[in-house]
């Protein structure tokens, strides 16, 4: 059974019990509510809690545990000395994922597998034209484990289901059977929402350790096939699939850096400026409409943006900037990524800043004006070093939104890999890269396509960076304005 109509029987069940537990309720007290403790919605809502909640807690904590059982199964039948000379069993066990999603996949599309599994040379070529793309051949063991795998998958998931709809079951059988006129279903409806909305809120710790974890572990991967030294120190760039390549990453960093500072050196001062003006000297009506005028930048997509680098943005700087002044000839540079990616981050600065700025309490600039300061002067030094701390966060915001572009750097600044101070050079950034190692047709395995995580895990960490210095200096202001 699909996890989808697994998902919509248990709703279905949880419906149930909501209208069961509502009428047995009534029922008990011969339609007179008030000699109920709770109203009736709440013997409904608690039952439905009780048959829903732990059953998809289940298939929860079933879906993340399952993969450790089964890919143990699998991967034991595979002997240490059938793992090829630089490869991890972890690295091998990602083959045998692969050669298993593809035979799923074939299986779905009413291909039988049983010539395909004696013949391996028919069984990579299926697969590639599947969409699996395999350099060579998988070997006897890689297709007895990827078997095993789906085996034990497909057998998980009939425990799992089955699990699911026995727990759902008890959950409904046992919130029934303490339906009773002095049972307080509110308050265990109120108790059980609240550990419920203890658990959502854990989702995006939970979500974020995961993400962390998976780039861990296979830039682990990646540093056992390529040395640390030289992806840290390296100043050069060249990725060869099949040996040879040079994985430098301050390239990617400096072009990186290089594109999101003339982005917020364009975006802050512009989204600051109309941020002040909107809060403090336009009128209503004024404000009524050059608000959302500005608010629509952020809902154009990237590769509009892309595209207004490529045709106009780019020409315009290499005909009256680049090529007069004999700083290059393309069209594509750091420069022209920057101004478009700015403009697109400038309603992170000025929505955020705007809000920030009308927080600041009324009465900080009545008393600056009552001592004499004009309207300016407040700003500057009253409402401005007020709401310091909430224009750190947007700026940090546009910040992180210039670093994880990718559209607008690829059409509009390129993608070569070099360091230079020269604006109107072509660059390429850390997020360009991630894409272009982990599409096409290479072997997941290679160094060259797990630098790709490597890549992922740096900018996380230069983001929390900056996160980390945001929050120094947010607190140093607050201490001074509390």
């Amino acid at each position: 059974m699909s996890l989808g109509l697994l998902s919509l029987i248990l709703l279905a069940l949880a419906l149930a019990g909501y209208l069961i537990g509502r009428q047995r309720a009534v029922a008990q007290v011969g339609g007179d509510i008030r000699k109920l403790h709770s109203l009736p919605p709440f013997y409904g809502r608690i039952t439905a809690l009780l048959t829903a909640v732990p059953a998809f807690l289940l298939v929860g904590l079933w879906l993340l545990a399952q993969p450790l059982f089964v890919e143990t199964k699998a991967l034991s039948l595979i002997a240490p000395e059938e793992i090829p000379a630089g490869k991890t069993a972890a690295l091998v066990m990602a083959d045998v994922r692969r050669v298993a999603g593809g035979l799923t996949l074939l299986e779905n599309r009413g291909v039988d597998l049983g010539p395909l599994l004696v013949d391996n040379t028919r069984l990579k070529t299926a697969l590639n034209e599947a969409g699996v793309v395999l350099e060579t051949e998988p070997a006897p063991s890689t297709l007895a484990a990827a078997e095993a795998l789906r085996e034990a998958t497909d057998s998980s998931r009939l425990m799992m289901t089955a699990g699911a709809l026995l727990i759902a079951a008890l959950g409904l059988g046992f919130a029934i059977s303490r339906i009773k006129p002095e049972y307080r279903a509110r308050n265990a409806t109120e108790r059980f929402s609240l550990w419920l909305l203890i658990g959502c809120s854990l989702i995006a710790v939970l979500t974020t350790a995961g993400i962390v974890l998976s780039l861990l572990f296979e830039t682990v991967h990646f540093f056992r096939l390529y040395p640390a030294k030289d992806f840290f120190f390296s100043t050069v760039w060249n990725p060869k699939f099949g040996g040879g390549s040079s994985l430098g990453i301050w390239p990617l960093v400096w072009g990186t850096l290089y594109v999101s500072a003339i982005a917020l050196v364009v975006a802050v001062p512009i989204g600051l400026m109309s941020a002040i003006y909107l809060a403090e000297y336009a009128s209503k009506r004024t404000r009524s409409w050059v608000k959302p005028a500005i608010e629509i930048l952020a809902g154009i997509p990237t590769i509009v943006y892309g595209l207004f680098a490529l045709i106009t943005v780019g020409p315009l700087l290499r005909d009256y900037f680049a090529a007069p002044l004999g700083l290059g000839n393309s069209s594509s540079s750091v420069m022209t990524a920057g101004l478009v990616m700015g403009i697109m981050v400038i309603p992170f600065v000025s929505s955020l800043s705007d809000d920030i700025i009308n927080a600041v309490p009324q009465s900080l600039r009545d008393g600056s004006l009552g001592l004499g300061a004009t309207p300016s002067e407040t700003i500057r030094q009253v409402v401005l070093p007020a709401a310091l701390p909430g224009v750190v966060g947007a700026v940090l915001l546009a910040a992180s939104r210039a670093i994880g572009e990718t559209m607008i750097v690829v059409m509009g600044a390129g993608a070569a890999a070099k360091l230079s101070l020269n604006p109107f050079e072509a660059m390429t950034t850390v997020t360009v890269k991630i894409v272009s190692q982990l599409t096409g047709d290479t072997e997941f395995a290679s160094p060259e396509t797990l630098v790709a995580f490597a890549l992922g895990l740096t900018l996380f960490t230069l983001t929390l960076a900056l996160n980390i210095i945001a929050l120094v200096i947010v607190r140093k202001y607050r201490e001074q304005y509390e």
